[in-house]
């Protein structure tokens, strides 16, 4: 009995959505972006409330009037990325073609495509903490305790003490601050949503830490396009200039991970004109926006 390739890649498509969000460090991020709508190939409405202040109550004339604003500003995504795969119509038996392909995709997006999610969302809000002087200072061996209370303490200054917040850590800071007494003592075991699916993570002062391996950590990549000389192999690599990012404290909803398409095609090889072969395509087109009300909450300690 013939598969139905239809059938498989949009059960395929669906798993490995629910794989990027569950397991990828940044995935939770798409669940602050429920509300964007789509216009055209490849812009996003974000919406956008604006409120004015308290005004004095007169006792004649009443409240004074003031005015909501709601529109949405347009955003354009930038990372529209996809690889194409080619399984040679003898190495595989069709009945096993079902459990081959979830095997071979689902470590594609687990060993390819995390990562480069991963990498481009923390990047980019590395990078904007950077340029806009949200940072802090310190000797992270001696002073990673001290280091992280201070990014708490930024962000609660300008935002407040009423939001939750989410740390992302390199192996260095990790492990400096496992070092530490002061968070040996306070450390708790606390859940955290990823997509719908709680997760145990350890945490400081009810505050998630995310340990991301340090591929993952740096302000500025280059990511191949998989078709020039110098970029068949495909992935991302860290530019020249690229600084490391050691922690990375932000508001849990600042974030906005907005992803369009993420969807797997499959042809048998009595459709694939190109070869005797399966044929399996993977593309994912999304972007990652910091909200306008929360950018100031968004702090690092990057170094060379």
């Amino acid at each position: 009995m013939a598969i139905s390739t239809s059938a498989l890649a949009t059960k395929m498509t669906t798993e490995l959505d629910k794989a990027v969000v569950q397991k990828s460090a940044t995935g939770f991020f798409t669940d602050n972006a429920m509300r964007a709508k789509f216009v055209g190939a490849n812009i996003v409405l974000i919406p956008r409330i604006e409120l004015q202040g308290l005004g004095d109550y007169d006792r004649d004339s009443g409240f004074a009037q003031g005015s909501i604003t709601v529109n949405s500003y347009p955003l354009e995504l930038k990372m529209d990325r996809g690889r194409s795969f080619l399984l040679d119509a003898q190495d595989a038996d069709e009945t096993g073609i079902p459990g081959l392909a979830g095997q071979v995709m689902g470590e594609f997006v687990r060993t390819k495509v995390i990562p480069e999610l991963d990498a481009y969302v923390l990047s980019m809000l590395g990078k904007y903490a950077d340029v806009n002087n949200q940072t802090v200072l310190g000797t992270m061996a001696s002073e990673a305790y001290k280091m992280f209370t201070n990014a708490c303490n930024k962000i609660y200054n300008e935002l407040g003490y009423e939001e939750e917040l989410v740390c992302f850590v390199n192996s260095a800071m990790w492990a400096a601050l496992q070092n530490s007494p002061e968070f040996t003592r306070q450390i708790t075991i606390s859940d955290f949503s990823r997509g719908g699916v709680d997760t145990k993570v350890k945490s400081i002062n009810g505050i998630p830490l995310i340990p991301v391996p340090d591929t993952r950590m740096k302000t500025e990549y280059t990511f191949y396009d998989g078709k020039s000389p110098n970029q068949i192999s495909g992935g991302f690599t860290p530019t020249q200039t690229a600084k490391s990012i050691g922690l990375l404290l932000l508001p849990k909803r600042a974030v906005a991970l907005v992803k369009k398409t993420e969807k797997v095609r499959i042809f048998d090889p009595d459709k694939n004109q190109q070869a005797d072969a399966w044929k399996f395509d993977y593309r994912i087109y999304y972007d990652a926006f910091i909200k306008d009300s929360l950018k100031k909450g968004v702090v690092a300690y990057v170094s060379q």
